[in-house]
């Protein structure tokens, strides 16, 4: 048995839909952004380039057993397929995890995380996002339009939360929630869905909550009916390695002699030393970890980058939460690892041409 068990989010993107190909051109994916990314400075990791996999498509079998057996092998217990509903019976993305779903392949637990936010034209930007002023242009927005779409949506995913490779907490589905704030009445909804899922012959669903910021605010989550939070401390972290508003000013001015100084640039060593808190050992408290963020190739000159995210210093972020979880039970042992494959946001433990399986030995090293 691992001393954790590690879930995986995993970003379905990496093939062509009608609605990408109609917002940025034929054949949009992912990989378009990746590859196209810019060193900003002097040492700047970009871009970055698969290995072993290569610019793969999620259309095909083969990779997705392929990603199963490297994250195994590496101690994930399973990947969370984000969740793309938009109300209404709106989806995107799906293809993926409906053909894991429909062909039992690859026998590798899973498990579906909603990520109940509007798609717009300014995720991925031509100006990188510097210009502010234009307004919002829909891809695909959601809707929350009441309780015969909740039950819809339920239906949905019940042939998800039915299938043996599904992972469970205390018995329950495992269901993560990406913006919780967002939904008129998430009470009406957990409810509901707990009723369904017990007219289903299931326990109930185990509801995360994603908390991002401000965690010091969890327990409202649970009041809401959550059955867990999400632990996300990097906008803490960031703030604590930024150092002091002295130094902040300093930057300020020195910007004007040292080009790119000013860009949203921290040390990934400083950051490992700031994401845990007393908040994590609580039972229902699950951490998160990540190998790197690098959002370069989404927002150019306007992204937040941890610079030097090496294998090394991951393993040691890896070995500390590890540590700070070690007195809770096995079932709630739980770590969010963020992510399997955002190569866009520069957190992936898929092999690159720089580290290669690097991340993934450090972590079945920490793990195993």
């Amino acid at each position: 048995m691992s001393n954790a068990r590690i879930i995986a989010m995993y970003l379905p993107q990496y093939h062509p839909i009608p609605e990408n190909d109609k917002t940025w051109g034929k054949g949009f994916t992912e990989w378009t952004n990746v590859a196209s990314a810019k060193p900003l400075f002097h040492g700047h990791y970009q871009p970055r380039i698969p290995a072993d996999l290569g610019f793969y498509d999620l259309r095909l079998p083969i990779i997705r057993e392929q990603q199963a057996e490297m994250a195994r092998n590496a101690g994930v217990e399973g990947f969370m397929y984000w969740h793309y509903w938009f109300g209404n019976g709106k989806t995107l993305l799906e293809k993926p995890f409906e053909e894991v779903l429909h062909s039992g392949k690859p026998d590798f637990p899973f498990c579906l995380g909603w990520a109940n936010h509007s798609w717009t034209v300014n995720a991925w930007r031509g100006d990188n996002g510097l210009n502010q002023n234009f307004n919002i242009r829909y891809i695909a927005k959601i809707e929350y339009p009441g309780k015969e779409d909740i039950i819809n949506h339920f239906k949905y995913c019940l042939p998800a939360f039915l299938d043996k490779r599904y992972i469970t907490v205390d018995g329950k589905p495992f269901f993560y929630i990406y913006a919780p704030d967002k939904y008129p009445n998430i009470a009406e909804f957990i409810s509901l869905w707990n009723k369904l899922a017990q007219q289903n012959g299931l326990k109930g669903i185990h509801f995360v909550a994603n908390v991002p910021e401000k965690t010091e605010t969890w327990h409202r989550y649970i009041e809401m009916g959550f059955d867990a939070v999400n632990i996300n401390n990097l906008t803490n972290a960031k703030t604590k390695a930024a150092g002091s508003k002295y130094i902040r000013k300093l930057k300020t001015l020195l910007s004007w002699y040292i080009p790119g100084l000013m860009l949203n640039k921290y040390d990934y060593g400083a950051i490992v030393n700031n994401m845990q808190n007393a908040l994590c050992q609580q039972e229902y408290c699950y951490p998160t970890i990540l190998p790197g963020f690098d959002r370069t190739p989404r927002a150019g000159r306007a992204a937040i980058i941890l610079h030097n995210a090496t294998p090394e210093r991951f393993g040691k972020l890896v070995h500390d939460t590890i540590s700070t979880i070690a007195s809770k039970s096995y079932e709630h042992k739980i770590i969010l690892l963020k992510s399997w494959n955002e190569w866009g946001e520069g957190n992936y433990m898929e092999p690159d041409i720089r580290y290669g399986d690097g991340f993934l030995k450090v972590l079945r090293n920490q793990i195993l």
